[in-house]
């Protein structure tokens, strides 16, 4: 297949090199051109170590050339750039083409998933045309990718057939692609996955140990999961790959922006100190703001969130996970 990857971050970067090595013609764009000189001189990503691209592998920083005449079309932009990329690149793009989203957010001030923002951009663009979305999402650290190390992950879509185009493109040995239809399940778990990561995070910043980090990690989802039945979404997603699967890796790995941004605060970095010590996109820092406000939206419960949000805010750790800890009681399975 002729493919484009748009981002040449980390994740972009991991995922153009598996699709090249899968025997595709793939085109690499970033909107820097001397990030795409760089790559093109040493074929290798600076954040993922002594991966090689290979040789087939294009790169370049001309967005037309990127997506003209590419049957896939992969986003890989962190999310608060999805809505700016995917204007620049309509009129480019075709309905004949699959679109991928492979980051996780939601937009803060609409509340749309990704593959949301991207169809209301492309609604108002290109009105007479209907584009085909996927959700590309699971538990996936593009260093480990990188290492074609063994991974699995979900190719979600309202359209079975683009779902499986997607699983076709990206599947190897090294590389498992189930099918899902619930994409606003999958792309809602990628978003709000990040949100507890942070939380899980600050908790072993202060060193509470496993047990808390177990709490919150089992917490968590229960907050992602009403949430998520609030909005329609099918409860087997959250039990699966993108929920529980994604929401371990970023909760608990060393590769996890969100989790080390979490640690620093932990430790007492204030949140804007510990995102540049993390030095990339900390995305649960994005989806919080949107997570809260739809759980307002649909009065949905979320109390780690807002801890957490209350943490962001100034308020003091310690004094929050007191007043976390002693809220009136609960049963396990009830609503709140």
């Amino acid at each position: 297949m002729n493919i484009a990857v748009l981002g040449a971050g980390t994740w972009g970067s991991a995922l153009a090199r598996l699709l090249a090595k899968n025997g595709h013609a793939v085109t690499l764009w970033s909107k820097f051109p001397e990030e795409v000189k760089w790559m093109e001189k040493t074929h290798r990503h600076p954040h993922l170590g002594d991966a090689e691209m290979p040789a087939t592998l294009c790169f370049t920083a001309d967005l037309e050339k990127a997506v003209c005449e590419k049957e896939l079309v992969v986003f890989a932009v962190p999310s608060p750039y999805v809505r700016a990329t995917t204007e620049e690149a309509a009129p480019f793009l075709s309905a004949d083409q699959i679109l991928v989203d492979v980051a996780k957010g939601i937009e803060k001030d609409t509340g749309l998933t990704l593959t949301g923002v991207m169809e209301d951009v492309l609604t108002h663009k290109r009105p007479k045309e209907r584009f085909a979305f996927v959700a590309l999402s699971g538990p996936t650290h593009a260093e480990e990718v990188a290492k074609d190390l063994p991974s699995a992950i979900v190719s979600a879509s309202l359209d079975d057939g683009a779902a499986k185009r997607v699983q076709d493109a990206f599947m190897n040995e090294q590389f498992r692609v189930y099918t899902n239809r619930d994409i606003h399940g999958v792309e809602l778990c990628g978003a709000l996955k990040n949100i507890i990561a942070l939380a899980a995070g600050i908790s072993d910043g202060l060193g509470f140990g496993d047990n808390a980090k177990a709490a919150i990690i089992t917490r968590g989802m229960a907050e992602m999961t009403r949430l998520g039945l609030a909005l329609g979404c099918s409860p087997e997603t959250f039990a699966g790959l993108a929920g529980y699967g994604d929401l371990i890796v970023t909760a608990t790995s060393v590769h996890s922006r969100n989790h080390q941004c979490g640690e620093l605060i932990g430790r007492g970095f204030s949140p804007e100190e510990a995102v540049r010590e993390v030095g990339q996109v900390v995305e649960g820092m994005n989806a919080l703001p949107a997570a809260r406000a739809l759980a307002d939206r649909y009065e949905v419960q979320m109390p780690l969130a807002d801890a957490l949000n209350d943490v962001l805010c100034g308020a003091d750790v310690r004094s929050t996970v007191f007043s976390l800890m002693t809220r009136d009681k609960k049963t396990e399975f009830h609503p709140n």
